[in-house]
C-alpha cells in the first residue's frame, strides 16, 4: 500500500523588500517612501523589517498543491528589483497580493512605479501517514508547520482518471480529516509533555502553571475527541497561553476546494464542494473558497488580455489565485495601508488593529520613534473625491494621533521628530 503524503508550501507575507536609512528631517516634514539615505540589510540594524507572517499550503498528494504553486509563483512573481529576497532559494517563489486599489493610486498620482505587498511560497518537505510519530520526513515536516502562522488546505473535489488519488475514491471530508488527524495527534504528544512539567510547577505554587494546567485539561480531551485546538472555545489570557503552545491545530485555516476546469463556474451545486464547504464550518469553524489549479495553470501562460478573455468565457471574474491570496492576508489578520511620493505609489502591510505609530515604524523604526501625526485619508474617498486637495476641501484629509488604529485601504503621511 502505498504511503499517504502530503506537501506543504509555507507562504510569508512581506510589506517591503529592505530597511532603508533615512536623513534627519524637520518636525514638519513627510515620513515617506523613496527618501534620501543608505540602504542598510534586512535583519542587520534596528531599522530592518518586521518578521513576516507565514502560511503554509497543505493536502495529500495529486490534489492540485504544486501545480497551484507553480502557476501563483510564475502569474504573480514579484519583480527581483523591488523584492529581492525573491531569489532566496529555487523553491521559494515571491508573489504580489493583488489589489486594484494601488494601480488606481499609481494612475492618481502618476509615479510610474507602484510596489505591492508580496507573500513568500515556500516549497517544504512533505507529509506520510504516521507523522505524528516520526515516520517518513514527519519530524521536519511538523517543525517547519509549527512555524507558521495560518494554513491552507487544498483538498480535491475533480474526477480524473490520469491523475491518481492513492486514497481511492475522491472523497474530500476524508482527505481533510487524514491531514487533519496527523496534525491532531502531534499535538497531543505536545499536550501531554507539557502537562507532566505544567504540573510539577502548579504543586509549587505557580499562578500562571495553575492556569495553564486549567487550560491543558480542557484541551486534551478536546484533541483526543479529534477536534482540532482552533475550536476550542477559549477566554483571552487562554489565547493568550494557547498561541505559546505552538499547537498545528491552533492555526486559522482556510480551505481550497481544487475543481476540474469544466467545474468552476458550477462549484456552487458541486456536492463535493458542498460538502467541503459544511465540513469547514461545522468541524474546524473554517471558511472555504474554490480554485481550480488547471485553470491558474493556463493563465499563468496567457497575457493580461488573453487570460481576461479566457475567464469572460468561463464566466469568471477573476482568477481564484488571486482570491486565495487575498483570503490568506485576511486569513492572518492583516491589512494594508499605502504611501506615495512623486517616484512610488507603495503598498505596506500590518496586522489590523495596529495604530498610527507602528504602522509608521514599518517603514521606518525613526518614524515610530519621532511620531507626531498621520495625516489620512482613505482609498474610497480619495478615488471618489479625485484629488487630495478635494480630499482637503470636503473635510476627508484628517489628521490623527497617536492612539488612531490604521484602517485598510487608508493614505497615510506621517509627521516625525527625528
Amino acid at each position: 500500500m502505498l504511503p499517504l503524503a502530503a506537501g506543504l508550501v509555507v507562504a510569508r507575507f512581506s510589506d517591503h523588500a529592505s530597511a532603508r536609512n533615512v536623513e534627519g528631517r524637520l518636525a514638519s516634514s513627510f515620513a515617506i517612501p523613496g527618501v534620501a539615505g543608505k540602504s542598510t540589510a534586512a535583519g542587520n540594524s534596528p531599522n530592518s523589517s518586521p518578521p513576516m507572517l507565514k502560511a503554509g499550503i497543505v493536502g495529500l498528494p495529486n490534489v492540485g498543491k504544486s501545480t497551484l504553486f507553480n502557476a501563483l509563483t510564475r502569474s504573480r512573481k514579484a519583480a527581483a528589483a523591488n523584492y529581492p529576497f525573491c531569489t532566496i532559494d529555487p523553491n521559494v517563489g515571491v508573489v504580489t497580493v493583488p489589489d486594484e486599489r494601488l494601480d488606481r493610486l499609481e494612475a492618481m498620482f502618476r509615479t510610474g512605479h507602484a510596489i505591492a505587498t508580496t507573500i513568500e511560497f515556500i516549497d517544504i518537505a512533505g507529509l506520510v501517514a504516521g507523522a505524528s510519530q516520526g515516520a517518513g520526513l514527519g519530524n521536519q515536516f511538523l517543525a517547519n508547520i509549527r512555524e507558521v502562522d495560518a494554513i491552507i488546505h487544498v483538498v480535491r473535489c475533480f474526477e480524473d482518471p490520469d491523475v491518481v488519488h492513492p486514497p481511492g475514491e475522491i472523497d474530500p471530508v476524508r482527505d481533510i480529516e487524514t491531514v487533519s488527524t496527523e496534525l491532531v495527534l502531534a499535538d497531543l504528544e505536545s499536550v501531554r509533555q507539557r502537562l507532566d512539567k505544567v504540573q510539577k510547577k502548579a504543586r509549587g505554587g505557580d499562578k500562571e502553571a495553575h492556569a495553564e494546567l486549567h487550560l491543558l485539561e480542557r484541551l486534551q480531551p478536546h484533541l483526543n475527541a479529534n477536534r482540532p485546538a482552533n475550536t476550542l472555545p477559549v477566554h483571552e489570557d487562554e489565547a493568550r497561553l494557547l498561541r505559546h503552545f505552538h499547537l498545528l491545530t491552533a492555526r486559522p485555516v482556510l480551505f481550497a476546494a481544487n475543481v476540474a476546469e469544466t467545474g468552476l463556474g458550477t462549484a456552487a451545486s458541486n456536492p463535493r464542494v458542498q460538502a467541503v464547504a459544511t465540513h469547514a464550518r461545522t468541524h474546524h469553524d473554517a471558511a472555504y473558497l474554490v480554485v481550480s489549479a488547471k485553470i491558474e495553470s493556463e493563465l499563468a501562460e496567457l497575457s493580461v488580455e488573453d487570460a481576461a478573455a479566457f475567464l469572460q468565457d468561463l464566466g469568471v471574474a477573476e482568477p481564484g489565485g488571486a482570491a486565495l491570496i487575498r483570503a490568506a492576508y485576511s486569513l492572518l489578520g492583516l491589512i494594508t495601508f499605502f504611501t506615495h511620493n512623486e517616484k512610488e505609489v507603495r503598498a505596506w502591510t500590518v496586522r489590523r488593529g495596529t495604530k498610527a505609530p507602528q504602522a509608521a515604524g514599518v517603514i521606518h523604526t525613526d518614524f515610530e520613534k519621532g511620531f507626531i501625526k498621520a495625516e489620512v485619508v482613505s482609498c474610497e474617498d480619495l478615488h471618489r473625491l479625485g484629488s487630495i486637495h478635494a480630499a482637503r476641501d470636503a473635510g476627508r484629509y484628517r489628521l490623527e494621533g497617536r492612539d488612531y488604529a490604521i484602517q485598510d485601504g487608508d493614505v497615510a503621511l506621517f509627521r516625525f521628530n527625528p
